[in-house]
Parts: structure tokens; C-alpha cells; sequence
């Protein structure tokens, strides 16, 4: 795995602006649908990635000898381990595109005529 950098982060956030704009420009249901699911897979979407990540960048924070032991750090690293709660519980979401889609599913198949005679 190569290593990682700011630009390789930075790369990932720029994905995530060009799919928001993308979004924007109200593409297809179904197929935001699917350019949205992978980021909210209920085991590896962004809620569990980011949610793991704060906890991770805390655990190396508080554990790395060249950082002063404070109670600031301490305060620090406590929010950075809630705000990782916070993320995780958003892991629900993937059931909110389940719903989405039975209900476009539902509404299309009962609409007569064509995707584009409607």
C-alpha cells in the first residue's frame, strides 16, 4: 500500500465535491442512489471509517511520548473520542437508502408508461 499523504487525503475529499455537485444537478434517483450507497455501507461507509479514524488519531495523540501529558490534551482527546461516537451512530443512514430505494422501486413500477414519458 503506498503511503499516505495529505494530497492522497485530499484527493478523497475532492470525490466527495465532485459527487455532491454532481448531486446537485439532479441526476436519477437509482443512480445517486448507487454513486451514494458504497459511502454508507452499514460495515465500511464513511460514518464507521470516519468514526474509527477519530478514535485512532486520539489513541495516537495521547499515546505518542512527544506529546505533553494536560489536562487540555486530555479535554482534547475526550471530544475527538465523542465526536467518534457521534460518526459511528450515523451508520444507520444505509437503512435511509434501503427505504429510498424500495420506494422509488415502488412508485416507478406503479407510474404507467416509460422513464421518459413520465
Amino acid at each position: 500500500m503506498p503511503a499516505l499523504t495529505p494530497d492522497t487525503i485530499r484527493a478523497a475529499t475532492d470525490t466527495l465535491c465532485r459527487l455532491t455537485e454532481y448531486l446537485r444537478e439532479n441526476p436519477d434517483p437509482e443512480e445517486a442512489l448507487a454513486l451514494v450507497e458504497p459511502l454508507l455501507d452499514e460495515y465500511t461507509g464513511l460514518p464507521i471509517q470516519l468514526g474509527d479514524t477519530l478514535r485512532a488519531l486520539a489513541r495516537a495523540v495521547q499515546s505518542h511520548p512527544n506529546t505533553p501529558r494536560s489536562e487540555k490534551i486530555s479535554d482534547l482527546v475526550t471530544e475527538l473520542r465523542a465526536a467518534a461516537w457521534v460518526q459511528t451512530d450515523q451508520y444507520m443512514l444505509h437503512y435511509v437508502l434501503d427505504e429510498l430505494r424500495k420506494v422509488i422501486g415502488s412508485a416507478a413500477a406503479s407510474e404507467p408508461g416509460c422513464g421518459r414519458c413520465r
